[in-house]
């Protein structure tokens, strides 16, 4: 027998630490090749780890809700083999007495000294400590591990023609009843088990409660992306001094415009409000760059930026994420109106890219038909600003008769609002800024013009 040391990998550029989000694996468990070890959270992406081995589960890195470095040990598996092995770290510390940590793997051939027993041995210093690690003075012969049987389990079938998945994800699939031809991969072609619990989301039925049953307490631990989220937020209340400011906005033209070019728009997306309202705030920001800035207030110093990079707040079931739309500056309606499309779907089932959640040098807000009135959103800091549009209501209002006179007619109206960091944003500076994105929205006609 032998022990496996499973080291968490570089899972992203510049990350120092991850998370424990949820563990798929206790102690005492036996887990297959490719089978599903840990969540782990960084950036706002959660990225599942998966073991290279087969074999026991006798050590774990900490609960969940725990950080552990890069390159730290995440769990130790019991393997069938006899050599000690590690993985997910390019580069093994180095300890002073010639001696290896706990399952670390000796970098070259063993001197004729290394026959001391273990205990002799310096542990590999872990910033976190491995849970169930056993003692070094005496450990007990390993003995051959015994999976319990599980119940209706059988060999695993053939593969379905055109569909990758590993063993693992197919006896799970197989367990859930899921057939695997009707799951959408999400990279390469592969079938993962992020894939297939992104399946069960979208498709199983659950959490129906009749009517008037009383439901008990719940405790529920603040980790992951909501403790992010709670981070993030309460830092952006805590440090910046935001005002709001809202104004309403007549979009009844805008709208017959929108109708007009779905109507012909043939294999394109369907254009919603928002590339339209990104497309005017893009025209009317070279005349506000205080707007499109990001400021270091631990430096003191405020970058306004040229391009775009518009955040977008997205709604998932983890919480809520801001993927970035790049350059926005710089895309037609229906350039913006396929990568918001692209983007949200990829916030809400989990294929964000690291490099697709940061980065923004402004956020737009949107609840769509549940917008309310008025909203004040929360800056996204470092950003210095952040634009809601709220819900279109259909009101009467006084309007020109073409005649000197006014008539009463059914128009189309939505509010705009926006929060903006009163340390680096002028009231006067916000409103005006508001008023030329408002006269684009009321001569839609302006932002087709080059």
């Amino acid at each position: 027998m032998g022990k496996f040391i499973f080291r968490l990998p570089d899972i992203g550029e510049g990350i120092a630490e991850a998370e424990i989000v949820a563990w798929h694996v206790k102690i005492g468990d036996r887990i297959e090749e490719d089978g599903r070890v840990a969540d782990m959270m960084t950036d706002k992406a959660t990225v599942e780890m998966e073991s290279p081995v087969s074999g026991v589960v006798i050590e774990v890195a900490g609960d969940v809700g725990d950080v552990v470095a890069i390159g730290s040990p995440l769990v130790v598996i019991e393997t069938e083999g006899e050599d000690d092995a590690e993985a997910g770290a390019e580069q093994k510390p180095s300890h002073p007495s010639g001696g290896r940590g706990l399952g670390e793997a000796d970098a070259g051939p063993a001197p004729s000294t290394a026959a001391e027993p273990e205990a002799q041995q310096p542990p590999l210093p872990n910033p976190l400590p491995l849970k169930g690690e056993r003692e070094k003075t005496a450990p007990p012969t390993p003995t051959p591990a015994q999976p319990e049987p599980v119940e209706g389990r059988a060999p695993t079938p053939a593969p379905q023609a055109k569909v990758l998945a590993s063993p693992a994800v197919r006896q799970r699939a197989k367990e859930l009843g899921i057939d695997l031809a009707q799951v959408r991969p999400s990279e390469e072609g592969r079938i993962r088990h992020a894939d297939l619990d992104q399946f069960l989301a979208y498709n199983a039925a659950g959490g129906y409660r009749p009517a008037g049953v009383a439901r008990g307490d719940e405790v529920v631990k603040v980790i992951g992306l909501r403790r992010r989220i709670a981070e993030n937020m309460a830092a952006s209340k805590r440090n910046i001094p935001h005002f709001s400011y809202v104004e309403e906005c007549d979009v009844t033209a805008l709208e017959a415009m929108r109708a007009q070019l779905n109507s012909a728009r043939g294999d394109k997306p369907k254009l919603t409000m928002l590339p339209l309202l990104i497309a005017a705030i893009c025209r009317t920001l070279p005349r506000f760059p205080m707007l499109n800035a990001r400021y270091d207030d631990e430096a003191g110093v405020v970058t306004r930026h040229g391009a775009v990079h518009l955040g977008m707040a997205t709604q998932t079931p983890a919480g809520l994420m801001v993927p970035v739309i790049r350059d926005a500056q710089d895309r037609n309606l229906w350039q913006l109106a396929a990568e918001i499309v692209r983007l949200a779907e990829a916030a809400r089932n989990g294929t964000a890219k690291s490099e697709e959640l940061s980065g923004s040098t402004l956020t737009v807000t949107s609840l769509g038909p549940l917008g309310g009135v008025a909203t004040a959103p929360v800056i996204n800091r470092p950003e210095v600003a952040i634009i809601g549009p709220n819900r279109i209501v259909e009101r009467p209002m006084f309007v020109p008769d073409g005649m000197g006179g006014e008539r009463i007619e059914k128009r189309k109206l939505m509010n705009i609002s926006i929060s903006c960091d009163h340390r680096v944003v002028d009231g006067w500076d916000a409103a005006s800024f508001v008023q030329e994105v408002k006269k684009l929205i009321e001569t839609p006609v302006l932002l087709l013009a080059d």
